[in-house]
This record gives C-alpha cells, sequence and structure tokens, in this order.
C-alpha cells in the first residue's frame, strides 16, 4: 500500500491497481481568502484516475465535489456518512457540500457507523467519529493487500477507540487530526472555549489506544487564522513528542510526502 498526504487532512491510497481518496480538497482559495495556502497544495490526482472516494464529514474543508467529479473515474464511486437533517440552522455547516454533490451527480452511497463495503481491492469500513459541531461524521479503516490503515477526519476525542482496536485492528498506519481548533462560527452560537477536534496529546492517546504501529499527524497548519478558528501551538511537533512519550511510533508527513506499507506492517 503506498499513501500520499495530500492538502490539510486529504490522503490517496494506491493498492493493487487502484487508487481510493479521503476528504480530498482542492478548492482552499474560497477557503483560505486572498492568500490560499500553496505550500500545502500538492499535486492532487490525475483526473479520472480515482475508483474510491471517501468523505468523512461534509464541510467544505474536507468535501470538495468538484475536485471529486474530476478526479473520480468513470466508475467509482464516493461514500460518505450520513446527511445531517433540522432546520436551516441546524444544517447550514453542510447545506453547500450536499448541494455540491447533488449538482454533480456523483455516484455516492451512504454507510453507517460500524458498515463495511468491498470496492475494487479496498475493503473499507466506516467507523464511529464525533463531529465537533454536531454534524454526522464518520473515521474511515482502509483495508488492501495486507495492510490496514485509518483516516479519523477531524474526530474529537472519544470513547470507541477500544471497540475500533478490537473489531478492525491491528492498523498499520492511523491519521488522526491533532489541531485542536477553537471555533467560532455564526451557526453554532454561543462560542465553545473548547477544541471542535482532537488536541495533540488526545490524538497520541488515541494512537495508544488504537494499538496502531504508527501515528501521522494531519488536518492542522495553515488553512484557517484567527479570530474564527485558533489551532493550539506546534500541533504536529507536540504529536510527536506525546507519542513518544507513549512509545508509540510517529510519522510528519509534509504534503505531497509519500509513505509505503507493506504486509509485514514495517513502513518506509
Amino acid at each position: 500500500m503506498r499513501l500520499r498526504r495530500l492538502a490539510w487532512a486529504g490522503l490517496e491510497i494506491e493498492a493493487g491497481g487502484q487508487t481510493a481518496v479521503i476528504d480530498l480538497v482542492e478548492d482552499f482559495p474560497s477557503l483560505h481568502g486572498e492568500r490560499p495556502p500553496t505550500v500545502e497544495m500538492p499535486p492532487s490526482p490525475p483526473t479520472g484516475t480515482i475508483e474510491l472516494g471517501l468523505l468523512t464529514h461534509l464541510h467544505s474543508d474536507h468535501t470538495d465535489a468538484a475536485a471529486l467529479s474530476r478526479a473520480l473515474a468513470s466508475a467509482g464511486l464516493v461514500l460518505r456518512p450520513p446527511a445531517q437533517t433540522g432546520t436551516a440552522q441546524e444544517v447550514a455547516l453542510v447545506e453547500g457540500p450536499e448541494a455540491a454533490l447533488r449538482a454533480g451527480c456523483l455516484p455516492t452511497r451512504v454507510c453507517e457507523p460500524w458498515e463495511t463495503v468491498d470496492v475494487g481491492t479496498f475493503a473499507v469500513s466506516a467507523l464511529p467519529a464525533v463531529d465537533g459541531f454536531g454534524d454526522p461524521q464518520v473515521s474511515w479503516c482502509a483495508a488492501a493487500e495486507g495492510c490496514r490503515i485509518l483516516h479519523a477526519g477531524d474526530t474529537m476525542f472519544h470513547g470507541w477507540w477500544w471497540l475500533m482496536a478490537l473489531r478492525h485492528g491491528p492498523f498499520d498506519a492511523v491519521f488522526l487530526p491533532c489541531g485542536g481548533a477553537v471555533v467560532d462560527l455564526p451557526a453554532r452560537q454561543p462560542k465553545s472555549p473548547f477544541a471542535a477536534g482532537m488536541e495533540p496529546r488526545e490524538a497520541a492517546v488515541a494512537a495508544r489506544l488504537l494499538g496502531a504501529r504508527l501515528v501521522v499527524p494531519i488536518h492542522y497548519g495553515p488553512l484557517h487564522e484567527a479570530p474564527n478558528y485558533i489551532q493550539v501551538d506546534d500541533p504536529a511537533g507536540t504529536v510527536l513528542a506525546a507519542a513518544e512519550d507513549l512509545g508509540v511510533a510517529a510519522k510528519l508527513m509534509r504534503p505531497g510526502e509519500m509513505l509505503n506499507l507493506e504486509p509485514t506492517s514495517t513502513a518506509t
């Protein structure tokens, strides 16, 4: 299995001659304003080459319908969590991406937590996750060629780690959010003073509870700025230090960097 870190939380997975992506996003200028973080933008997958697109949730920094439509092969499929329902304010954070998915007529399938789907060479399982704003979210376990990884979107810390390890472990590598951002959004008021996703030490602890052989920090960096999105200082570096204290192997992957996993569960 070959993995390539994409922008922000994105990940590309190659195995058995097929390719999957998780949380592929290309439209960063619309999120970042006049100063898109070009240093964080590695080349995207070539057009029409992706057999499987996985969405952890439908926030705009994780769901880019145009990018998926461009990259997806003619027989490709997009797997996603259930839709948020409710009033206009309740669905405000997912309304745009949901509308874009509908407009793009992308072939999608909803997966409930603990559901496993086989797509080509990949066996993927939607595992429990908890969104910082109450919108549906899943983590994705992807297995192929004797390797198994977990991608946790931008979940908060929760109590499913042990069951995930028991039911779907061992994990050769886990890709965990670590920005620990405190977020102020009009649709979610009053503002919470607590982080809307995992903090760095929480990510290291989650990796240990999962029994992961390797943890890679994701979902941190220059995408958002104060005053509406305030991350902790040095998220990735803190994950590496905390993981070392816990006896968990950790690796910093820059956007565009590759990771090779072997069936013997060694990573290079």
